[in-house]
């Protein structure tokens, strides 16, 4: 019989001191806290190896051996080769550099479509290329539960599609994307799957080889690490693309290719961190509590409050967006904040799922749960929606 894992939340937060706090932090879908290990990572590697790649001594040979046990952290959390791994400033950063490298081979008349789901750093990157290009966007619609409608997607996939740029997870209103049978439809299309898997990346395991994309970008301060941008690039896309980087960069391996000038060595130790943080949970603690405790808050939604998405955890990440009826977002937000619980308003730069809800310029509430939030935080935001 299969036992079911179970995620011990009290041990979970005392490994961040961050969260010995009276403030609730349902925020995590703009930022996750940071494990003391992740910081102490940090730390170390500027107090014991801060140098430069390339010197024949100590630190710089160890900083070299960082950033290769960087590279396979990133694949082993991907489910790709080391070589397929690239690192950024972040991934909004890291995606309008992947998206000028692949442009290359656009032409004006090329079609890149993009959804309502967006968050708008995969989206404003391809309008750009619209801009100098002359390229044509197209958006792929929601339907009213606010998932992707494949056969949007598929009327408007065309021989002149070159991208299908989506979300795995609607950093908005939780909703996950079907991945495999995105990438499936782009590539009967004979076109580029492009994934954003960063709100996607906190709440459950990430596999490329079997989700079919092509370029997947992360964030890995949203899963509890430091501020960075991580991809994936299929290996013959970075061998094929010419990169913009200057002469004397290395050609190999493949990823580093497109990342530009010096990397934040702190940060990727404290990513390699962040990695086997999660490793040590197991993703099968982490999915079964983060379901309970939204399958909780969507039980306990006192009727006032309008959710936009589905009112189920199927289908769905533990990210809730809602209004409450006669109350803007923001004045909600600040009295919730007021009794120390941390949530959002806005678009939070989702701004095509807003316009196709029609909740501008206002927005919404977002409340965004992850592991180490606990029930009874869930049940003191409940509380407080009753008379916030």
């Amino acid at each position: 019989m299969k036992v079911e894992a179970r995620l011990d939340v009290d041990a979970v937060r005392r490994r961040f001191s961050a969260l010995d706090s009276p403030l609730a932090f349902f925020d995590g879908p703009g930022g996750t806290q940071v494990p003391d290990e992740v910081i102490d990572a940090i730390a170390t590697y500027l107090r014991e190896s801060n140098a430069n790649v390339g010197g024949p001594y100590g630190t710089s040979r160890a900083t070299e051996a960082l950033i290769t046990d960087a590279r396979l952290a990133a694949g082993g959390f991907l489910g790709c080769s080391p070589e397929e791994v690239v690192f950024g400033a972040n991934m909004t950063t890291l995606n309008f550099a992947l998206t000028r490298t692949a442009a290359r081979e656009l032409a004006e008349g090329d079609q890149v479509l993009v959804t309502r789901l967006d968050h708008d750093a995969n989206v404003s990157p391809w309008l750009e290329l619209e801009h100098d290009l002359g390229i044509e966007i197209g958006f792929v619609d929601i339907d009213a539960d606010c998932r992707l409608d494949l056969a949007d997607l598929e009327r408007q996939l065309s021989e002149r599609t070159k991208v299908v740029a989506f979300p795995v997870a609607s950093n908005a209103v939780g909703t996950l994307v079907d991945v495999a049978r995105v990438a499936e439809l782009a590539h009967e299309a004979g076109a580029l799957a492009w994934a954003d898997a960063v709100h996607y990346a906190p709440h459950g395991p990430i596999d490329v080889a079997a989700l079919g994309v092509d370029v997947l970008i992360c964030s890995p301060y949203k899963f509890y690490g430091p501020h960075l941008g991580v991809a994936f690039g299929r290996r013959e896309l970075l061998e094929r693309w010419r990169p913009y980087k200057v002469r004397p960069a290395p050609e190999q391996p493949p990823g580093h290719r497109f990342e530009t000038g010096t990397l934040p060595h702190e940060l990727l130790a404290g990513f390699v961190a962040a990695v086997d943080y999660i490793g040590s949970l197991g993703w099968d603690a982490i999915l079964a509590h983060e379901h309970e405790l939204g399958e909780r808050f969507l039980d306990g939604l006192p009727a006032s409050c309008q959710l936009y998405g589905p009112r189920t955890m199927e289908g769905r990440v533990s990210t809730f967006a809602f209004n409450i009826e006669g109350r803007a977002a923001r004045e909600v937000a600040e009295r919730l904040g007021e009794q120390n619980l941390a949530v959002w308003h806005g678009n939070y730069y989702a701004v095509e799922v807003m316009r196709r809800l029609g909740l501008e310029p206002e927005g919404a509430v977002r409340a965004g749960i992850v592991h180490y939030n606990t029930a009874e935080e869930v049940d003191r935001l409940l509380e407080a929606l009753l008379s916030p």
